[in-house]
Formats: C-alpha cells, structure tokens, sequence
C-alpha cells in the first residue's frame, strides 16, 4: 500500500474524524450516544447496544502503558533510519479504555513499565507517517 492508498483510507473510512481530529491538533474518539460506551477501533454500530448513533469527543491522550515493542525490522522504508524504534500501547482510562498505538518519544530503558503514566502528544505529518499526522507517546515520570 503506498502513500496515497493510505490517505484515502484515512479520509474516507469510519476512522476518518480520528484522522481529521489529528489534523485539528486533538485526539478524537467515538461514543455510542444512547448507552455511553467507547467504541474503538471505529465501527458504524456500537458492539454494546447495536446503536448507528456513534458521536466523535476530543478526549485528552493521557493514560498508562498496556503494552510496547521494539521494532528492529523496517516494515517500510522511511521508517530504516528510526531503527531501533519503540511501538506502545496506552489505555486510556478517560475514555473506557480505549487503546491506542503511537511510536515511544525516547529510548525504551527502565521508564517502560506496563501501568507507567504515559503522555501522547500529536506529530506533524511527515515521510515517517505517510504524510499524516500521528501519535508520539512519552513518560510521564513523578
């Protein structure tokens, strides 16, 4: 899939407010308006009460790291000079739970531990990205 497939997608498919809250400098999230429950990744009816009513929130990408990889192979090419880079997964626990992915901003030494207080903030679009923008997470230490 090349850059232009990947924008296509990202413009036209049920993750596409996602896309554009990224552009807008905020990380948005879908909620089924009847019973409340976060529905993510986006779907066109909620998996808890089968609603279509699903409204997008700006939710603040604060949370605690679920999981994390170090990636020592280049799945794509603008991504070789990066190696080794570290992938995370953060539980949001404003939103349900919800989980997202996002590269690691630093090098993964003793400061990721799974609960460890995570922090997202919200990359340019870039090569890197396939000319979106993108979600880099960092530590939030005490």
């Amino acid at each position: 899939m090349n850059a232009d497939e990947i924008h296509v997608l990202a413009t036209t498919g049920l993750d596409a407010p996602f896309w554009d809250g990224l552009a807008d400098g905020a990380v948005r999230l879908p909620r089924c308006a009847d019973c409340a429950q976060w529905v993510w990744p986006a779907q066109p009816r909620c998996p808890g009460c089968t609603s279509a009513t699903l409204e997008w929130h700006d939710v603040r990408p604060n949370g605690r790291l679920y999981s994390w990889t170090r990636t020592w192979y280049p799945f794509v090419p603008a991504r070789a000079e990066d190696l080794p880079y570290v992938v995370v997964l953060v539980e949001l626990p404003t939103a349900g739970g919800v989980r997202l992915l996002g590269v690691y901003d630093g090098e993964a030494k003793g400061d990721l531990v799974i609960g460890a207080a995570m922090r997202g903030r919200i990359a340019p679009p870039s090569d890197r990205s396939f000319g979106l923008p993108s979600l880099v997470w960092a530590s939030v230490f005490p």
